[in-house]
């Protein structure tokens, strides 16, 4: 392991996408609109025992910036790889595993800092959130991320265009964000249905965080935490064998 390696590609990602405004907008105006419009408005069509509907998906919304931020930001790769960057760091005298790694942090990072900008709206929707509920959400929201990145690492890594990556990646986070209990209860849903829902590593985010905020879970959350570590393993482990079968 190539700890240099590690934190110069680390540093090199995040110092990259924090140029992106437009990238920025996006990531603050995405909460914008499902907290307060979507929330507002579909209120009156979901009834959650003992939560208002707003408070009920504010976890959910959280975990969409978490999984479009740690996915958008895996799309470097392809970037890396168009522009002959990629090449470089492959022929370099480093293990394939570092440069696995330092993407996954980079974008388990960045994806964390977009989901810190949804907990701003907090107020907004009146969620008050304390010092032990913090502490609990901060390390949840960043493996999370982590997860997310493992997975878009591995996507990322077959990809050969944006283009591809972009409807490939759609595909997957919209399935794993709207079956993962975000803005829905997961209550009394068809089999095969949820069978989905207990695959998708998004619901035990979700589950996570829902509990570090509103004391609500679905799952033990030694469940959750087992099932994210697992997933995230062994997308990482994929990722690294892709990694190593470039040249």
């Amino acid at each position: 392991m190539d700890c240099a390696a590690i934190r110069m590609i680390w540093i090199r990602d995040i110092t990259r996408h924090f140029r992106d405004k437009v990238r920025l907008l996006g990531s603050i105006s995405r909460p914008v609109m499902w907290l307060l419009i979507m929330g507002t408005g579909l209120k009156a069509s979901f009834h959650v025992p003992g939560v208002s509907y707003p408070h009920f998906i504010f976890p959910g919304i959280i975990a969409m910036n978490l999984i479009f931020a740690a996915m958008i930001s895996t799309i470097s790769i392809i970037w890396d790889r168009e522009f002959g960057f990629l090449r470089e760091i492959l022929v370099a005298p480093i293990p394939r595993s570092s440069i696995v790694i330092g993407k996954a942090l980079s974008g388990s990072t960045v994806a964390f800092i977009e989901g810190l900008f949804v907990m701003a709206f907090a107020p907004l929707i009146k969620i008050n959130i304390s010092v032990a509920q913090l502490s609990l959400l901060l390390p949840f929201m960043f493996l999370i991320a982590f997860v997310c990145t493992s997975l878009g690492i591995v996507i990322a890594a077959r990809m050969t265009s944006f283009e591809g990556f972009g409807v490939i990646s759609n595909f997957i986070i919209m399935p794993m964000f709207f079956l993962s209990g975000a803005v829905f209860p997961l209550d009394n849903l068809p089999p095969w249905v949820n069978c989905i829902v207990l695959i998708n590593p998004l619901t035990y985010g979700v589950d996570l965080l829902r509990w570090a905020t509103l004391g609500i879970q679905t799952f033990p959350l030694m469940i959750d935490f087992l099932f994210l570590i697992i997933f995230a393993s062994v997308m990482l482990l994929i990722g690294i064998f892709e990694f190593s079968k470039r040249d």
